[in-house]
């Protein structure tokens, strides 16, 4: 089965491309499965450079470079924080206020999962936004200070608000009646290397939009 990728923004050195959920950004155990870096290097038949992830179930805007260069460039601008991300993030439960910052540390546990640890974490920034509050969810706007594995899910979870659909993080019970994981990566904004501005943005994809279009 191919796989049509939609490309958000491409010039000579970068890609941007719009993942959807349940498809991994990069080979992890089985090498047989495609992933956005394999068929990315298949399209344009020469090395893709991996400059970051998103999660597998997570759908959105994912960077690829086109050489060395620019592929060192944008590991700066990561690494500097001079890039800037933005979540589309459903969460269960009313948060009340309007924003809020989670400012805890994380480690990895095992298993793959991660989880706060006051003594032993990595200083981890989260920040968020209300867009709209329902009955029994909230709809956040979300930006990562720091760049940690499953920031985002295991903040949102430290604070009693998981994300819709983490079956990693919150009560299975209930995380599985929810169509998917709702976590899309919205915008990224960035300088290219003539200092260039660049904004590109993601539309909720249908998975999610249906889902929140009959909450009330």
């Amino acid at each position: 089965m191919s796989i049509q990728l939609e490309i958000l923004y491409e010039d000579y050195n970068i890609i941007a491309v719009n993942k959807p959920e349940g498809i991994s950004s990069i080979s992890e155990n089985d090498l047989h499965l495609p992933t956005i870096h394999s068929i990315l290097q298949n399209k344009y038949s020469q090395k893709i450079y991996v400059v970051h992830r998103i999660d597998k179930e997570v759908s959105g805007i994912i960077l690829f470079a086109k050489d060395s260069l620019t592929h060192k460039y944008l590991n700066s601008l990561f690494a500097t924080r001079a890039i800037k991300k933005n979540y589309t993030a459903l969460v269960h439960g009313v948060i009340l206020e309007e924003r809020g910052r989670i400012d805890k540390p994380i480690r990895e546990f095992g298993s793959g999962r991660m989880g706060v640890d006051e003594k032993n974490g990595k200083r981890s920034i989260t920040d968020f936004k209300v867009l709209k509050r329902f009955n029994d969810f909230t709809l956040l706007d979300v930006s990562i200070i720091t760049g940690r594995r499953h920031q985002i899910r295991v903040h949102l979870y430290s604070i009693g608000h998981p994300v819709a659909g983490d079956l990693l993080y919150g009560n299975k019970n209930i995380q599985s009646r929810i169509p998917r994981l709702m976590l899309h990566a919205s915008n990224i904004e960035f300088k290219l290397q003539n200092n260039k501005n660049v904004l590109i943005s993601s539309l909720l994809p249908d998975t999610f939009q249906k889902f929140i279009d009959v909450l009330h």
